[in-house]
């Protein structure tokens, strides 16, 4: 790597040398930059006289802009809108969803386009998050270019390597935008070094040399402005977001289609309309499509090209700025929407009627994480939703699914679903969504999704990278190792003292519900970031990272007489006055067993005068849980009951007598099966022979009963053989 770092430098230093200014060229910066509003405002008349100049696909740059969370892709989207005219209602405008606006990330990709210099830009903001990853999938094969916007201050973090190796896999040629280089702690010696470690990430992503010879800009996207050469405080007269639009411009290359082909778009995105129904965006292809053309949809199957529906064009549609505006026509290379199809989704092809071949369709990575929504079946069940059938509930999962391609839903057993995605924020988005359009429905606690290759079990590692305080390493390193987490790199943090940064690699099931244990381990001073990295042979059985749960066993009001005696059992859940059923959790235990307590006893009246008075009830503030720590706490025999007013955990068995009855009818087979084991096992063995003697006993029940085995050195063994080949979790 001596080399290309060698190369990089010499490379980076020639371009600053030649790009210094000079005196000369502040007057003649300020020159242009009056000839330029004169002449976008020229261009704007003249595009609006000629309808037919969008059709030119040389004057058209589709870019998306691409980025680890919280780096600055939105807020830079919201000044590049205001530097070419667009009116922003206020901040974060591309976040049009409301729970984008409410958390502060980016859930969807979303399109919009702006004019510069007689060209037009399709930017695309894609979310940053890893959950959201197919977000980026789906969009990056339908631009030429893209912004890859590094935050100066921290450097390339694990969703960075994800969604710049995306990128390079179909052969953009990104622009790195160093941004929040106004920050006091950010100095140029430590954008050269954040310069460098890009640099090494293209190299080891197999960067070809074209695309690492990229451009560098610096920009702070809050003040509002972009420049070539590294400074703090840029002149008044270019202040502004315009060299990063000529950027665009220059290194960007325009689609390569043809007009004369017939019209082919490949659907991308897709929305729903009340008045128009289905939306349909993509990049078109080749071709010229109008209002009132006849077209149909394709769809690639086993046996060939299946034709979907034919329709014609109803309305055909543009982002400009913030909102959509009608057209006549579009050409290729642009990115449009059409209306006037019912069945066409994401992935398919729509073209004109004499087109009889697909394009080729988006490709995802796999989901590495599934659970199953199912009906709420508890006794508060239809107080507070009003879509409360299996049917109901199906036919959300299965429109869900259509919108987004990340997310597979199959259906199951008594009306439930199994849906898997990429991680528990992406299912905790769904269900909220879900709960706010009034569903009731139980959900299971999330299970990782496994592979098997070569008669070896597999399971999906994630890179997590990790900034804390040097007070709170030690109680980080501990519970990341109980979770199989391996340290790959360890520092500190440059600019900031006493903090020191963790590069990780950890089990995507260890991680389930450790975000809300690190919040309290850093007490909100830390900051985690994770990235699915590759499937990897399985580490073994994880240390214990829960307690047990105290279980209701009455049915009605909680009260504060009979949670004053609770309180020294464990955490509680649940405040006074909160309705409960039997089966329902109320806290968490202080020992590593379920314990069933009554929380709706209430103090006995009588009619004798006592001689003192009653005694103060002072409760503890409970611990009031949100969807996704819920999702990470619940274990594998729970449930959540999600309302649109409440979110509540339960016991999947909600009667004691059963749930006791399950637990020894277990027990019984596991000391059954493992006292046959017990026996019978060689002296030398493998993991094939341990299943092959228990055929009968399911491979997680079989791990639950190792403890009934007599002797320790042989329990172990037979715990190792069964972990080695099935890979339980357990």
């Amino acid at each position: 790597m001596a080399g290309p770092l060698l190369l990089r430098s010499l490379w980076s230093t020639g371009k600053r040398s030649l790009s210094s200014p000079s005196a000369s060229s502040v007057h003649l910066k300020s020159y242009l930059s009056t000839a330029r509003a004169l002449s976008t405002a020229a261009n704007a008349a003249a595009a609006a006289v000629s309808p037919n100049s969008t059709l030119d696909p040389s004057r058209l740059r589709n870019v998306a802009v691409i980025a680890h969370v919280d780096h600055g892709k939105t807020t830079l989207m919201d000044r590049l809108l205001r530097q070419c005219g667009a009116d922003i209602p206020h901040e974060r405008a591309m976040d049009s969803i409301s729970l984008e606006r409410e958390r502060g990330i980016t859930i969807a990709s979303k399109v919009t386009g702006i004019s510069w210099r007689e060209n037009e830009l399709n930017m695309v903001d894609t979310p940053g998050h890893a959950d959201f990853g197919g977000e980026v999938e789906r969009v990056v094969g339908m631009v030429e270019g893209a912004i890859l916007v590094v935050d100066a201050g921290e450097g390339p973090l694990a969703q960075t390597k994800f969604v710049l190796a995306k990128a390079l896999k179909y052969g953009l040629r990104p622009i790195l935008l160093l941004n929040k280089v106004d920050r006091p702690a950010v100095s140029e010696e430590r954008c050269d070094e954040v310069e460098s470690l890009v640099f090494d990430l293209f190299a080891n992503l197999g960067a070809t040399d074209e695309q690492l010879d990229f451009p560098v800009l610096y920009a702070s996207a809050k003040e509002g402005w972009a420049s070539s050469t590294f400074t703090k405080d840029p002149p008044a007269d270019v202040r502004n977001m315009s060299q990063l639009l000529d950027a665009i411009i220059r290194h960007v290359p325009p689609p390569k289609a043809s007009l004369d082909a017939p019209f082919q778009m490949l659907v991308t995105m897709m929305e729903k309309d009340f008045y128009l129904g289905r939306i349909l965006t993509g990049r078109v292809s080749s071709g010229v499509v109008s209002v009132g053309d006849k077209v149909h949809g394709l769809r690639i199957t086993d046996s060939g090209t299946e034709k979907i529906e034919e329709g014609k064009v109803i309305k055909l549609m543009k982002k400009k700025g913030t909102g959509m505006v009608l057209i006549d026509s579009a050409g290729a290379g642009d990115i449009i929407s059409i209306a006037g199809m019912t069945k066409p989704s994401i992935g398919h092809t729509v073209a004109n009627t004499e087109v009889t071949t697909a394009l080729p369709t988006i490709e995802l990575d796999p989901p590495t994480i599934s659970m199953t929504f199912g009906v709420n079946d508890s006794p508060l069940a239809g107080r507070d939703g009003t879509h409360l059938t299996g049917g109901k509930i199906g036919a959300r999962l299965m429109s869900e699914a259509e919108t987004n391609l990340a997310i597979n839903v199959i259906p199951g057993m008594a009306e439930t679903y199994e849906v898997q995605g990429r991680g528990e924020l992406q299912l905790g988005i769904l269900i909220e969504n879900m709960r706010r359009e009034g569903f009731e429905l139980s959900v299971s606690p999330p299970k990782v999704m496994y592979k098997t290759e070569n008669g070896v079990k597999l399971e999906p590692i994630e890179e997590v990278t990790i900034e804390v305080n040097e007070e709170h390493v030690g109680l980080v390193m501990e519970a990341l190792s109980h979770r199989k987490a391996e340290v790959m790199d360890m520092g500190p943090v440059p600019g900031s003292a006493g903090r020191t940064k963790l590069s990780l690699t950890c089990p995507s099931r260890g991680l389930v519900g450790y975000r809300s244990v690190f919040s309290s381990d850093t007490r909100g001073t830390g900051f985690m970031h994770r990235a699915f990295l590759k499937y990897e042979k399985h580490r073994g059985l994880l240390g214990n990272v829960r307690k047990g749960v105290l279980v209701s066993m009455g049915f009605g009001s909680i009260t504060a007489h009979a949670l004053m005696s609770l309180e020294p059992r464990g955490i509680l859940f649940v405040p006074p006055g909160t309705e409960t059923y039997d089966g329902m959790i109320i806290g968490e235990h202080s020992r590593d067993t379920d314990l069933d307590v009554n929380p709706v006893r209430a103090k006995e009246l009588s009619n004798v005068r006592a001689a003192g008075k009653d005694e103060n009830v002072k409760l503890t503030p409970p611990r009031l849980m949100t969807l996704e720590e819920a999702i990470g706490y619940v274990a594998s025999d729970e449930l959540i009951e999600v309302t649109p007013k409440a979110i509540r955990l339960r016991k999947r068995y909600l009667d004691v007598n059963k749930r006791k009855t399950m637990s020894k009818r277990a027990k019984e087979d596991c000391k059954k099966s493992c006292g046959s084991l017990d026996k019978k096992m060689p002296r030398k063995f493998s993991g094939e022979t341990v299943i092959r003697q228990a055929k009968q006993v399911s491979i997680s029940t079989l791990v639950h009963g190792f403890n009934l085995i007599k002797y320790e050195t042989k329990r172990r063994r037979i715990q190792n053989a069964v972990a080695d080949t099935s890979g339980a979790p357990f």
